[in-house]
């Protein structure tokens, strides 16, 4: 049997809101060792974006400098990305043998059980790099973690009609992604890795980060919290 790969985009937001999170960091440890020894053949692919960090700092940008182009804005995004994924990839060196990856496009080695990503360049969020890695590494599923349980049909913020659902095609993700990104863009899922999912005919979970059981059950294949998009 070939290795089972699966791709988890784990929002900046849940590694570190305010400061680093320790007691979820460790508790994510425990769940990558026990799921790596249930499934012997498993592998993991964590990509971690920039959340919080990132947007303090693209608002420190925009303050000190307003007329600031969305590539500077991005490039500092991605910086946070770093910062967040080589934490997350020495936490994980007993399993994790390759540097941490830049170039989504450039990785073709996986030989250790986990493999940890960050942010590529301007025009997109880490999300992309996440469907990219997917594509690189055949995986059926992708889980996207952040401080969302559920996927709304609308912003619920603004739209007191809008409603948590369980499963959506891709064609309504795309709608409730939009079509344009821009640096710090507050979506489920980055528009630009919406469509190259929906192209791959991928399969992409969301959850909520730092529920852990879930998460494990979402790992297992058992019944979980969340919502599904695709494959369609």
């Amino acid at each position: 049997m070939p290795d089972s790969v699966t791709v988890i985009s784990l929002g900046g937001s849940i590694i570190a809101p305010k400061g680093v999170d320790t007691v979820f960091l460790k508790g994510f440890l425990g769940l990558v060792e026990d799921h790596l020894a249930a499934d012997p053949r498993g592998k993991l692919i964590i990509v971690c974006g920039g959340g919080g960090l990132a947007r303090d700092y693209q608002a420190a940008l925009r303050e000190v400098r307003p007329d600031a182009p969305g590539d500077d804005l991005d490039w500092v995004g991605v910086a946070a990305t770093r910062v967040n994924g080589e934490l997350v990839r020495r936490m994980l060196r007993a399993w994790c043998v390759e540097d941490l990856v830049l170039d989504p496009t450039a990785v073709s080695v996986f030989a250790g059980r986990v493999l940890v990503a960050a942010g590529w360049k301007p025009g997109f969020s880490s999300d992309n790099d996440a469907v990219i890695l997917a594509q690189r590494f055949s995986a059926r599923t992708l889980v996207n973690l952040s401080n969302i349980a559920r996927v709304y049909t609308d912003d619920p913020r603004t739209n007191p009609a809008a409603r948590p659902v369980d499963a959506l095609s891709w064609k309504e993700m795309l709608r409730i992604a939009g079509e344009d990104w821009t640096p710090g863009k507050n979506t489920p899922f980055d528009p630009t890795a919406a469509k190259a999912a929906a192209q791959s005919h991928l399969r992409v979970i969301f959850a909520e980060g730092r529920n852990l059981q879930n998460l494990a059950r979402i790992l297992a294949g058992q019944d979980f919290s969340g919502t599904t998009i695709g494959p369609d």
